[in-house]
């Protein structure tokens, strides 16, 4: 047997006053000690300034799956209808790709910005069938679009180890998590590994983080936790949350050890409980994650 699994239940603090559909995407802006997050369902972005507790709304002309912070306050954004700069104060939207113009059936869904600054995206199946048409796909800050692979149902899951080399990935129809080695320097991926495959019991995975120690945060969709994973595939701790549905976590806070986790709607446990996004501290720091165009790992060399 190997070791006993850690099982947490943390003492949370919800952050809304208001239900939303389809919680996902948390991310930290340090700059502004507030938590981006969207509604898939809304389609909306939030930002919450954590001080103030003020929270801003901007409603998304189309299905929002996920999303990044730039250098120049701008976002980019993965809507149905392409990728996007989004400029929150004027409210315009600047069109970069559209990567899958071609698969109507399509949508973009779970996305994050690269340790060197690169905008991974991925898509999804949105059809009852749930076929493996989807792929990940490589945005680079001269907007040049790189297909990374396919053969998926739906892309989730990205997550960068702290130095930039280990890229994770899941399918969370087929309830797997990838690892590829990630070259820095170019952006491309090789040596896919198998790190675990995920029971509904386990939790289905979901959106994830990893912390400074290199373990990788899935959220369990099916199983109302997170599951904390070491780099070699075992659950090293459960964290149990008093939502039934998490679908992202993301570390923040002053010392990035505060885990923000969101959620969706749901009835998983014979009452429908409405999606939110929770808070609560946690011992490890996370690993940060940069903005579009901003090589993170040259500041810390």
């Amino acid at each position: 047997m190997g070791p006993a699994v850690r099982i947490d239940y943390p003492t949370v603090e919800y952050l809304l006053d208001q239900p939303i559909g389809a919680g996902e995407g948390p991310l930290w802006s340090a700059g502004e000690q507030a938590l981006y997050f969207i509604d898939i369902r809304g389609p909306a972005l939030f930002r919450l300034s954590l001080n103030s507790r003020k929270l801003d709304r901007w409603v998304m002309p189309s299905t929002i799956g996920g999303f990044g912070l730039c250098r120049d306050g701008r976002l980019i954004v993965a809507l149905r209808g392409g990728v996007h700069y989004f400029d929150p104060a004027a409210e315009r939207f600047e069109l970069i790709c559209h990567p899958e113009a071609d698969r109507p059936m399509n949508r973009l869904n779970d996305a994050k910005v690269s340790p060197d600054g690169r905008f991974f995206v991925g898509s999804m199946d949105t059809r009852p069938e749930k076929e493996r048409v989807a792929s990940l796909f490589r945005i680079d800050p001269d907007g040049e679009v790189t297909r990374m692979f396919g053969n998926l149902i739906v892309s989730n899951g990205l997550a960068w180890s702290p130095d930039g080399k280990t890229l994770y990935h899941s399918d969370s129809r087929s309830s797997y998590v990838q690892s590829f080695e990630y070259d820095t320097k170019t952006g491309a991926l090789s040596n896919r590994r198998l790190v675990v495959e995920l029971t509904e019991d386990d939790g289905r995975p979901d959106g994830a983080a990893c912390d400074a120690e290199g373990f990788y945060w899935s959220a369990g969709v099916t199983a109302g936790c997170l599951n904390r994973i070491t780099p070699d595939g075992r659950i090293d701790r459960k964290v149990m949350l008093p939502v039934p549905a998490p679908t992202m976590p993301c570390f923040g806070g002053a010392d990035l050890k505060t885990m923000f986790v969101t959620s969706l709607t749901s009835a998983r446990t014979g009452t429908e409980v409405a999606g939110t996004v929770i808070a609560f501290p946690v011992d490890v720091p996370g690993a940060p994650v940069a903005r579009f165009g901003e090589n993170i790992l040259a500041k810390s060399a």
